[in-house]
């Protein structure tokens, strides 16, 4: 039993950065039915650009961790919103109106072009940090095994929780979220009655980069080390996420990612660790045989 809710209590860690990174995917493909697989590696630049900042900010004499974290957190979500924005600016943008396959193509070609530029600028060898947050709690213990509860465990569901609440007011009710509504349904009419379609899709863009910069973060402080590829790895995982909840849905976004990394790591602990992926990937498709949209989407109405 205590094995079971420690594993319990790192799969919900894991999860929630998933579940982060899947909200990104969900929100564009709900306004504008596009898949952007460079999503996955704006968390990897969002990751890096956190490092580089928290390792600048010690050298420039920052020293009080909770101060540093914070100016991490703002200078990473700010310059990864701007790449974000860049890349629906110049990569998507021009090819809205193409047909359905150029711009999956083009996706697929940002992501490339990312992972070599930060291969180029940082290098091919992984790039460790120093644990920052230490420290926890033991639950109870059990024939001999400890249940420990991690601080850094605890500020990424935290975290997590705060920013879904956030983001789901926003959609829910402000101007922005009544202007993506309106373009999900139908981006021609929303731009008749006023709605600026061209903003609404970059601050999408630029809300889901900031939450893969929230995610990159944490991923950092949790496991301490981070390359040029992690973007493609966890993005196709965090995609799983929001397929398996329901693409287009905030909160399946959030229920695919707990329910992925759950998979991921009960499978780890009880089964080989080889086949974790395997089994995450065939729970999908388990699901979508009897959920084609997903646990929580909606039936997609074509429009005549």
């Amino acid at each position: 039993m205590a094995y079971f809710v420690q594993q319990l209590i790192n799969g919900i860690a894991l999860g929630s950065i998933y579940g982060l990174i899947a909200i990104g995917y969900t929100m564009v493909y709900g306004i504008i039915g596009m898949i952007n697989f460079a999503h996955g590696d704006i968390f990897m630049v969002g990751a890096f650009i956190a490092l580089i900042a928290f390792l600048a900010l010690m050298a420039l004499g920052v020293t009080m961790i909770p101060l540093a974290l914070f100016l991490v957190l703002i200078i990473a979500m700010v310059l990864t919103a701007v790449w974000g924005w860049t890349v629906e600016r110049i990569a998507y943008r021009p090819l809205r109106e193409s047909f359905r396959l150029a711009p999956l193509i083009t996706a697929i070609g940002m992501s490339i072009v990312l992972q070599n530029f930060i291969q180029v600028a940082q290098g091919a060898r992984v790039k460790p940090l120093q644990p920052v947050i230490t420290g926890g709690y033991v639950l109870f213990e059990q024939n001999g095994f400890t249940v420990n509860l991690s601080n850094i465990q605890i500020l990424i569901v935290a975290t997590t929780l705060i920013l879904m609440s956030v983001f789901w007011l926003i959609i829910t009710r402000t101007a922005l979220g009544r202007a993506q509504r309106a373009c999900e349904q139908d981006r021609l009419m929303a731009a008749l009655s006023g709605v600026n379609v061209d903003r609404t899709i970059s601050l999408t863009f630029v809300l889901g980069a900031s939450l893969a910069a929230v995610a990159g973060l944490l991923y950092l402080l949790y496991y301490g080390v981070i390359d040029f590829y992690i973007g493609f790895v966890a993005g196709i995982k965090a995609f799983t996420a929001a397929v398996f909840g329901g693409i287009g849905s905030l909160p399946g976004a959030m229920l695919g990612g707990l329910v992925i990394g759950l998979i991921e790591t009960f499978w780890s602990a009880y089964f080989t660790i080889e086949y974790k992926d395997v089994a995450a990937f065939s729970m999908l498709a388990i699901v979508l045989i009897f959920f084609p949209t997903g646990l929580l989407g909606r039936p997609e109405v074509e429009k005549v």
